[in-house]
């Protein structure tokens, strides 16, 4: 009985986490994809507990994160912090404009511009 109330359902457990602002888009992450310890799990009822690792995609970046705490309530972004360990913190964003780009004023791109964009992206890439 203990093991029972110490899980709790994965979607349910993402939204307390503040991972997601609403519980169905956090359903709509899980049935897309997620892996919990390793093993791909596409139902949201999936009961997580202290222990498992969670490996899911948000904003495009790969979160890995270790469940501690089942967490009884969606709280504060402090009681949050409290339900799980972040393996692999996400980076910062790097500023994808290049130098010379018109980000200043504005205004679009010149064709100039967009060439550079283009080229800054392809070596993103490789």
């Amino acid at each position: 009985m203990a093991e029972a109330a110490s899980r709790i359902r994965l979607d349910k457990w993402l939204w307390h986490a503040r991972f997601f602002k609403t519980r169905s888009l956090a359903a709509k992450v899980v049935a897309a994809g997620v892996r919990v310890n390793g093993t791909k799990i596409a139902k949201p009822a999936y009961a997580v507990g202290p222990g498992d690792v969670v490996t899911f995609a948000q904003a495009r970046a790969v979160r890995v994160i270790r469940v501690e705490t089942p967490g009884e309530r969606r709280g504060p972004a402090s009681e949050a912090q409290q339900l799980y360990t972040d393996l692999d913190p996400p980076k910062p964003r790097e500023n994808t404009v290049p130098s010379g780009a018109r980000s200043e004023d504005n205004s679009r791109p010149t064709k100039r511009d967009r060439r550079k964009l283009d080229l800054h992206r392809s070596r993103a890439l490789e």
